[in-house]
């Protein structure tokens, strides 16, 4: 295959894996739309376009394996076709993630915790993987380092996010009355609340991993693989 063409098909490979990007984050910030609206419409939206994203992973997974059968290539190529592939599959997870909280979202019966800032917390996360993105594309070691630190302070807001949940959950006083349904909701309440912070708090970690690969594609360096 000529040298051109050959560069031609890496191209096409990191611009598939930005474009996959951007149908993840537009599942994402969807998903979190449903669950501020309380919007099922929008929600099994999310759901149902999962197949998409997985027909994209797909379709990247052959694209790679056909450039390191057909081409082996050596050196900083195929840092660029590894560390693409390995990011299509946190791609992928985020994916799955939206998905996630897009079911929640069907689940909620009512307001609950209002204290907790998920949107925030989402808005952090959907900016974390846009950076990432960005930083692949533009091979900056800098952002990816920086994102890698920003996700100490999201993986504490969730924390605090969880534990506000709990205490809530301890302090709420259980009417003697109350039916056993009560008691259930209420414990799906919570269980589904934690979920969702778990889950946004994985969203970054993939941010990280997505920059961890960037790093190893433009310099060869494992630091934040590991």
């Amino acid at each position: 295959m000529p040298r051109e063409s050959y560069q031609e098909k890496l191209d096409a490979l990191r611009n598939d894996v930005l474009y996959m990007s951007e149908v993840v984050v537009d599942r994402l910030r969807l998903a979190l739309e449903a669950m501020e609206q309380k919007d099922e419409e929008t929600a099994w939206e999310v759901i149902e376009g999962d197949d998409e994203v997985n027909e994209l992973y797909l379709d990247l997974e052959e694209e790679c394996i056909d450039l390191l059968a057909l081409q082996q290539p050596v050196a900083g190529d195929l840092r660029l076709i590894a560390s693409s592939f390995k990011i299509t599959t946190d791609l992928e997870r985020v994916g799955d993630l939206a998905t996630n909280l897009a079911e929640y979202t069907l689940d909620a019966d009512r307001d609950m915790f209002p204290e907790v800032d998920i949107q925030a917390i989402g808005a952090t996360t959907i900016e974390m993987v846009e950076d990432a993105m960005d930083a692949y594309a533009e091979a900056d070691v800098e952002a990816c380092y920086d994102i890698a630190e920003r996700d100490d302070d999201l993986d504490e807001r969730c924390r605090q996010a969880s534990e506000t949940v709990m205490r809530d959950l301890i302090e709420t006083e259980i009417d003697t009355e109350s039916s056993e349904s009560d008691v259930e909701a209420l414990m799906n309440d919570v269980s589904r609340m934690l979920l969702t912070v778990r889950d946004l708090e994985r969203v970054g970690d993939h941010a990280v991993n997505v920059a961890a690969r960037t790093v190893y594609m433009v310099e060869k360096d494992d630091e934040l693989i590991y």
